[in-house]
């Protein structure tokens, strides 16, 4: 009888040392991802949602809605305010209007459609946290014409904004040689910005880096970055009140051919176009890699802050997806060492 009581207490004992020992109290992560139903993932900093990826079946193509800005209120929107064949703007998407000559991945009823293939993984962290997923581009009779390894990663900035960090790889499937991307201005990140902060419908206003202002001025020129700026309604009620809030959009100096030549419109549409001079080829040996940022911010344009925030993101090492091993974890990403 001793010798039992002396066993379970020597189990009781290394049973006590090994929890206390083994016990890591839960420390919340700024930076989170959180899958949902619908198809659906929100990207949250300090538990707040910022935006949400949708990428059911029940649209042409994947997206970001919505994409709130410091007070709370969506910065984009659904569709174009005053065209209802318009409606494949939706908020922030990825798309292209004109593939192997002939296939439109940009407007909705074409029978084309971008379907997200598979998710590899869900980083959450202090700093940032980032998906990383693949999308495929599918003609009408579901034949896969090009894939898109997809990187994003949110991260919090100290004055209440954040930025949404894209990278974009392409590069035809397994099964074929190349992919053709023509001459357009639409293509391949673009975004639909709320109509109040239009310039258009709602009196915000249009800035490059190279101090240009407005539509006439912007369209079709080269530039580092894009701000689309104005003013949102927040509040409800008698407390309802105007804020000045916007977003900057900046392209990266590895892309090809930067400074990007910008397609902009009054009524509240900005995209760096690529290919507004020319097409491209791209191969399986050859992929295409572009990175964005989406910064979202308050008050007006801030030229001498938004080249600090494009310094630092030049200057910010691109994504990798792969197998390490880890476990439990099939696919990881991860941020390279090296700029290239």
């Amino acid at each position: 009888m001793q010798r039992c009581l002396t066993i379970l207490l020597v189990l009781s004992t290394i049973a006590i040392a090994w929890a206390e020992g083994d016990a890591k109290p839960l420390r919340p992560v700024r930076c989170e991802l959180v899958p949902l139903p619908n198809h659906q993932l929100s990207f949250r900093i300090d538990g707040t949602e910022k935006t949400r990826w949708h990428y059911g079946l029940e649209y042409p193509r994947p997206f970001f809605y919505p994409f709130n800005g410091p007070s709370g209120v969506s910065l984009t929107r659904m569709g174009h305010p005053g065209a209802s064949d318009h409606d494949h703007h939706r908020s922030v998407w990825f798309a292209f209007h004109k593939v192997n000559d002939d296939l439109n991945f940009w407007a909705d009823g074409t029978g084309t459609q971008i379907r997200q293939k598979r998710w590899f993984a869900y980083e959450d962290g202090e700093e940032e946290a980032i998906m990383a997923c693949a999308l495929g581009y599918f003609d009408s009779e579901g034949t896969e014409i090009m894939e898109q390894a997809t990187v994003v990663a949110i991260r919090p900035r100290d004055d209440d904004g954040y930025e949404l960090e894209l990278q974009i790889t392409l590069q035809p499937p397994e099964d074929r040689e190349k992919v053709d991307l023509g001459r357009t201005n639409f293509g391949l990140l673009a975004v639909r910005v709320a109509k109040t902060l239009s310039e258009h419908f709602g009196g915000g206003q249009l800035t490059n880096s190279e101090g240009d202002i407005g539509e006439p001025n912007i369209f079709g020129k080269p530039a580092r970055w894009m701000d689309y700026s104005g003013s949102v309604v927040v509040g409800t009620g008698k407390e309802r009140k105007v804020v000045t809030e916007g977003i900057i959009y900046i392209d990266h100096p590895t892309n090809l051919r930067h400074p990007t030549k910008w397609h902009v419109r009054s009524d509240g549409w900005m995209g760096a176009s690529v290919c507004m001079d020319a097409g491209l080829t791209i191969t399986r040996a050859k992929s295409l890699v572009l990175r964005y940022l989406l910064v979202i911010h308050s008050g007006g344009c801030d030229a001498a802050i938004t080249n600090t925030m494009a310094k630092a993101f030049a200057a910010r090492p691109p994504f990798e997806i792969g197998k390490r091993g880890t476990l439990h974890r099939q696919w990881e990403v991860w941020r390279k060492t090296a700029l290239r």
